[in-house]
């Protein structure tokens, strides 16, 4: 579980600057400030510098409304005379701008004809921006801001700052409320709890990706995710569902029947190698290149490998009976008591050596 920060408390206060007429609005002074009443009393000061303007800016760019400019803060006053509260002017909050050594400035203000007029009359003198801030004085969010001619805190009580904090401060997402999200994210993911929060935005940008792939127009469009996640396990559902289902006999043979058939198969082609080896070792006992001391051989190299053996039975001679030659009366080649190349090769086919074949052969002759 990660560790949670403090959450600052947050507080509202408003002070008074001079307004201008036409061009940029000079809103909240750089550095520390007061108001002209004394306040802040639970702070040393406010203070605004160029990283807390940046987190301001980026919080008023994220809001769906613009920022209203009223006449002498009526929108917080509404809510206790219950008169109407019309706008000044309106401010973009991405057109909120820094400036070194100046402080907080309004670009592009919209005014409505009325207050131009006003303000360019001077029938209002001063910019009263209403402000939420923490327990170190830092300014966190700009509110409102409002057209007054009294360059302090324009006379708003406690009560009214308290209802402002109420409406304005609820819906804004606390650093408690944003630790607990990210955390909450990061187990979703899978992610390691030292995730940062790019971290996490990164990850949910490839999830939209993979989940939204070969649909551009949603993903162009915005995507629900949570619509897309259920159509996509409705697909999956189907298709299992097709695999599992009994296949169309006229299209699918079953494993079964096909692993019977192969041994089948293996079967009848043992069978038929078998017969054959039968067939080849009893003519070569016969015309007497097979010697019955060589059966027991040729029939197992027959059983593993047909041609190995009538490769053998091809290269050997005869054995020649008692009285005979091999080569009918012709003189040998070979050396008296050598083997001829055909007994060599019948030598390497068996893996015997030559002696042996030669001690074979002789006991054979005798008997």
């Amino acid at each position: 579980m990660a560790t949670r920060t403090p959450n600052p408390r947050y507080r509202i206060a408003a002070c008074a600057v001079a307004l201008t007429a036409g061009g940029d609005l000079h809103l909240i002074p750089a550095g520390e400030f007061r108001g002209r009443d004394g306040r802040p009393k639970d702070v040393p000061a406010w203070r605004l510098d160029a990283d807390i303007a940046g987190r301001l800016i980026a919080r008023a760019a994220a809001r769906q409304t613009r920022i209203v400019v009223d006449y002498e803060h009526q929108t917080l006053h509404a809510a206790k005379n219950g008169q109407p509260a019309p706008a000044a002017a309106w401010v973009d909050g991405a057109r909120l701008e820094w400036r070194d050594g100046e402080g907080l400035f309004a670009t592009g203000v919209d005014w409505t004809e009325r207050a131009a007029a006003m303000v360019a009359a001077k029938e209002y003198l001063y910019l009263s921006p209403v402000f939420a801030y923490d327990d170190a004085g830092a300014v966190l969010d700009l509110l409102m801001i409002g057209l007054t001619n009294f360059p302090n805190l324009d006379g708003l009580d406690e009560v009214t700052l308290a209802v402002a904090a109420n409406s304005f401060l609820s819906t804004q997402p606390t650093e408690e409320n944003m630790d607990e999200l990210l955390e909450r994210l990061r187990w979703l993911l899978n992610l390691p709890i030292a995730a940062t929060a790019e971290d996490v935005l990164a990850q949910l940008d490839k999830l939209k990706a993979q989940i939204t792939e070969g649909n551009t127009a949603t993903a162009a469009n915005g995507a629900d995710l949570l619509a897309l996640l259920t159509e996509n396990r409705a697909r999956i559902a189907a298709l299992t569902a097709q695999v599992t289902a009994d296949p169309d006999p006229a299209k699918y043979v079953p494993i079964a029947s096909v692993q019977e058939l192969h041994g089948q198969i293996a079967a009848l082609t043992a069978q038929i190698g078998s017969d054959e080896a039968g067939r080849l070792i009893e003519a070569a006992t016969a015309d007497g290149r097979l010697p019955p001391a060589l059966v027991g051989w040729a029939k197992d190299l027959g059983s593993k490998n047909i041609a190995a053996l009538k490769g053998y039975l091809a290269q050997v001679a005869p054995v020649v009976p008692l009285g005979g030659t091999q080569t009918g009366g012709a003189v040998s080649a070979a050396t008296p008591g050598e083997l001829s190349e055909t007994q060599m090769a019948v030598c390497r086919q068996m893996g015997v050596s030559p002696e042996d074949y030669r001690k074979t052969l002789a006991d054979l002759a005798q008997g």
